[in-house]
């Protein structure tokens, strides 16, 4: 090889290492989330350890409200080309995007990620629509069920009261209401939606079929399970009509110390243990009929309309965020669920196993745990469903009227987006 053949070689060759070094030179990936508070910490650790170890890509994050926020959001920014490059997307709601061919199909990227076989079975499902992954999860939860031993004990109730079935939950709450309603004590929060749905499932039912698409909201388990979620609030009084009309206000009361039991995420694991201390407790959801739990939270999809570099970029930051290092962090300090397989083996996470008594409980639920549906439909079924709930829990209808209506109302919404 002449002299001057093997100087072009070198050259082209410290080039092309050149380039790749230089993939990701100064790249920004603007990412909208909806975490506040003890979360958004967390989430800036994450962050800040990403940007440590690839120090030419910038993480632009904007936290953008509540997972309802965000949807509203993106519909308004979307047509005006004003989208993020990467964005946190509900579980059930991300298929609104993907059916549309508004994320980044991810399925070379994490086909090619040595991270696809260190994920739980659950977590490399959830983003998974028609055999495509559109989203890889980062906060992924379940609800479960926390009460306050100084209430329960204060109640005459045993801190191992059982709170298996809807009776149980029943009993206990009526208790409660009955020895410390005079206090201002509620039984239990009103169930939010994430917890509404969990109490369904516990019920052998659903409300979207999560493999077949079929509505089931007017199931005989299904309307049978919200007659017994309204009637904690209009019939037995044991549940504050504050919460139906507000769901976080529910949840502050509990905080507060101002009711005995909520359903609600293990995302709310950490702001629970901070207000209450050692008088909080957590149990599974109840088992009802069957013992189920839906899976919840979100996970960081990618926009299809992002330059090339900025998709590399960002992907590897969902990869990075995914990774048990990253996840062992976000678990430790907000309750969400291990999605990698390593997570738990992880020193933050075998410190916080050992010093923070429930924070394990969603991992013990995961054999219970199911996906749930991400049609196109359950977007707008989930937003018309708390008006449908409020009016059955204030009593201003009945269950089997509003399920029925409201299942008919989906079934031609579902007709007219398939479309």
């Amino acid at each position: 090889m002449s002299s001057k053949l093997q100087t072009i070689l070198a050259a082209s060759a410290v080039a092309l290492f050149s380039t790749v070094g230089m993939a990701y030179a100064d790249t920004k990936v603007t990412f909208w989330h909806s975490f506040k508070n003890g979360q958004g910490e967390a989430l800036e650790k994450v962050i800040a350890g990403f940007e440590a170890a690839n120090p030419q890509i910038d993480i632009q994050a904007e936290f953008i409200g509540n997972y309802n926020d965000i949807v509203a959001k993106l519909q308004a920014a979307i047509p005006a080309n004003r989208a993020p490059d990467a964005v946190i997307l509900e579980v059930t709601r991300y298929g609104l995007f993907a059916n549309s061919n508004i994320l980044t199909d991810l399925t070379p990227y994490f086909d090619a990620d040595p991270l696809k076989d260190k994920l739980y079975d659950y977590a490399r499902e959830v983003g998974v629509i028609n055999g495509k992954t559109y989203i890889v999860p980062f906060n992924s939860s379940t609800p479960v069920l926390y009460f306050n031993k100084d209430v329960f004990e204060r109640a005459g109730l045993p801190a191992d009261t059982p709170l298996k079935t809807f009776d149980d939950i029943l009993a206990a709450a009526k208790t409660i209401k009955e020895k410390l309603g005079s206090e201002g004590i509620s039984g239990i929060a009103a169930p939010g939606q994430f917890a509404r749905w969990g109490l369904v499932m516990a019920n052998d039912s659903d409300l979207v079929d999560s493999k077949t698409g079929e509505i089931m909201l007017d199931k005989s388990n299904t309307i049978e399970a919200y007659q017994w979620m309204a009637s904690l609030v209009h019939e037995h009084k044991v549940a504050s009509p504050d919460g139906v009309t507000e769901e976080d206000n529910g949840r502050d009361a509990f905080l507060a110390g101002k009711v005995g039991i909520m359903l609600n995420s293990t995302g709310n694991y950490t702001s629970s243990k901070k207000a209450l201390g050692d008088k909080l407790a957590v149990r599974p959801m109840p088992c009802n009929k069957v013992c189920a739990v839906p899976i919840g939270g979100a996970g960081i999809g990618i926009f299809a309309k992002a330059d090339q570099d900025v998709k590399d970029a960002a992907y590897k930051f969902v990869s990075y965020a995914a990774s048990a290092e990253s996840n062992a962090v976000w678990f430790a300090a907000t309750g969400y669920m291990p999605l990698n397989k390593d997570t738990p083996k992880q020193p933050v996470a075998i410190k916080a196993l050992e010093t923070q008594p429930g924070i394990d409980v969603a991992i013990n639920s995961l054999p219970y745990a199911r996906g749930r549906a991400r049609t196109t439909v359950v977007t707008w079924m989930r937003s018309t469903e708390y008006k449908m709930w409020e009016a059955m829990a204030l009593g201003q209808r009945g269950a089997e009227e509003t399920m029925k209506d409201f299942a008919e109302q989906t079934r031609k919404q579902d007709k007219r987006l398939s479309n």
